[in-house]
């Protein structure tokens, strides 16, 4: 995929996952997806939407203007314009994000976001780390979805659902674009969140701090 953030934003970024590191003691990963499924049904949900918005607008025009029996080269040039309808509305599902993301159900992004980032966690071997203090923060681009996966040396000391306020101080920035600012914002939370358990004794920089960025699955 073309890069989300500029090279002046990784750097950025890559500056703060090592001074975050450095103030909690823990191996932090943030990773950029630019989608985490292929999502198959979205033009087919795409092209219904776009025959019944033609059949009902082909059906109004019908009654208004012209009221009494079709002429079979009607039919046929309607069959046509409605079939043409659902097409178009299924390639702009297929080349506009913005407009296939209204037919993506919110827990199937949820649910493609996180099986993503637990594939990504155990590909990567995020959990090769001495102390099993590893800790990824993935954020699904066409999904707008924050995932927040903390390594089983972590989980045992946090309280469930600690990562919540994170993901919710990051969404709002995703959603408008500003993808950048939303990974400094979950940086700090999560410092904020993993100052709590921090272990004694400076930790080995045992994962690298470049952002991961990845096509994913379009």
């Amino acid at each position: 995929m073309g890069r989300t953030l500029t090279r002046q934003e990784r750097e950025r970024l890559e500056g703060r996952v090592a001074e975050a590191e450095a103030h909690t003691g823990t191996q932090l990963v943030v990773a950029v997806i630019d989608r985490c499924d292929t999502y198959p049904e979205l033009p087919w949900k795409a092209f219904a939407l776009g025959v019944v918005a033609a059949s009902l607008a082909g059906w109004a025009a019908r009654v208004a203007l012209a009221p009494g029996a079709l002429a079979p080269g009607e039919v046929l040039a309607g069959t046509v314009a409605v079939l043409a309808a659902g097409a178009a509305a299924a390639l702009l599902s297929v080349f506009l994000p913005a407009f296939a993301r209204l037919f993506l159900d919110a827990q199937r992004a949820e649910l493609e976001t996180r099986q993503y980032a637990e594939s990504l966690f155990l590909s990567r071997e995020l959990f090769a780390t001495t102390r099993r203090n590893g800790v990824l923060l993935l954020v699904g681009m066409f999904e707008r979805q924050v995932v927040v996966l903390p390594d089983r040396g972590l989980v045992e000391r946090l309280e469930p659902g600690v990562f919540e306020g994170v993901v919710r101080g990051m969404t709002p920035l995703l959603g408008s674009g500003r993808v950048a600012r939303a990974l400094e914002v979950g940086l700090d939370g999560l410092v904020a969140v993993l100052n709590e358990t921090a272990l004694p004794g400076a930790a080995e920089n045992e994962l690298p701090d470049a952002i991961i960025e990845e096509r994913g699955d379009p």
